[in-house]
């Protein structure tokens, strides 16, 4: 998310740009931030952790990776558009864009694993509690964090501070490789492991889950029937959510490795653009996931009623709050994913 290498000194010192795309990141920060602050708090505060639940270990995992996704992205790069050079020195110009590329990836393989979490579930119930389990789930979860962290290497590797010929005083945190080739292999690797296949993977589970959903429609009950057409329905929309948001940003540094991207007011919009959508994903995800689900209010409720100090209100019977749809019964119908 760093700013393109063919990008001049002039471009960091624009016009209203240098006021109007700070206020837009800090509104999409602050949002982004809350809600995935909010949705970390509700999940440890009804200790859905140690429930075993798969899904609640990832969708902690996701709104972890979002958080950090949007603390170490956001902010430097307002300083992008609002300030002449990078000001934070060698360190953090490695650090901020390793640690970017980090959540990225990390936000990328958990939806993927939640994606595989519900085929499980759903196409293979009978075998689900033995696959699902708690365990798998925080290893599954460590796996994709040691995986972020060896494929960011080359980030932290090519960052470094450098001049331009058009502001000799002012250093930029740019790309720097020492092998064109390199660049663009790792470029394309990038796309293929952090968007294509994921795409792919994703889209293939979700399309099993739904002709197996359509095949037993007839066997279930009305109130299961509704449930899991509404979870099917956000989950496609988050998955919708993730190919779209993505996109340009893909798009854009393909157009830089591969062709001539121009330098000009369209092209300026059409980055500003990338990034916003690419972190209004992060935004949007606990809204899509959580927020939408009536589970995840009664919890979201509940803890703020236990942090307040009033007891919160009596269950109903056979309402439980777990991270547990998509279940062959629907005596667990809960948390949207």
């Amino acid at each position: 998310m760093a700013i393109f290498p063919n990008q001049t000194a002039q471009d960091a010192q624009g016009g209203a740009e240098v006021v109007v795309v700070p206020v837009i990141f800090g509104v999409i920060f602050l949002l982004g931030v809350t809600g995935n602050a909010l949705v970390i708090a509700v999940l440890l505060r009804v200790r859905c952790l140690h429930c075993g639940s798969s899904t609640s270990i990832f969708i902690l995992n996701l709104s972890a990776a979002d958080l950090a996704f949007l603390l170490f992205c956001v902010p430097f790069q307002a300083t992008i558009y609002s300030l002449p050079h990078w000001v934070f020195g060698a360190f953090l110009c490695k650090f901020v864009h390793y640690f970017v590329a980090v959540s990225m990836l990390v936000s990328v393989f958990t939806l993927v694993a939640m994606s595989v979490d519900r085929y499980v579930a759903v196409v293979h119930a009978s075998k689900s509690r033995a696959i699902r389990r708690r365990q798998h789930a925080l290893a599954g979860a460590c796996v994709m964090w040691l995986l972020s962290l060896v494929l960011s290497v080359p980030v932290a590797q090519q960052h470094v501070l450098t001049g331009h010929p058009e502001a000799p005083n002012s250093t930029f945190c740019w790309e720097a490789w020492s092998h064109r080739g390199a660049r663009h292999t790792y470029k394309v690797t990038i796309l293929l492991v952090g968007y294509l296949l994921p795409l792919l993977l994703i889209t293939c589970s979700y399309a099993r889950v739904l002709r197996h959903l359509h095949k037993k429609i007839k066997n279930m009950s009305k109130k299961s029937e509704r449930s899991k057409k509404k979870t099917t329905q956000t989950v496609l929309l988050v998955v919708a959510a993730f190919m779209l948001c993505w996109m340009p940003h893909h798009v854009v540094v393909m157009w830089v490795e591969f062709g001539t991207f121009p330098l000009n007011d369209a092209s300026f919009a059409l980055r500003i653009i990338s990034h916003c959508l690419a972190y209004g994903n992060s935004c949007i995800n606990p809204i899509l996931y959580a927020f939408m689900s009536e589970n995840f209010r009664k919890a979201c409720r509940q803890s703020c009623s236990c942090s307040l100090g009033f007891s919160p209100p009596p269950a109903k019977k056979g309402v439980r709050v777990r991270m547990e749809n998509f279940s062959t019964t629907h005596s667990t119908t809960n948390f949207m994913m």
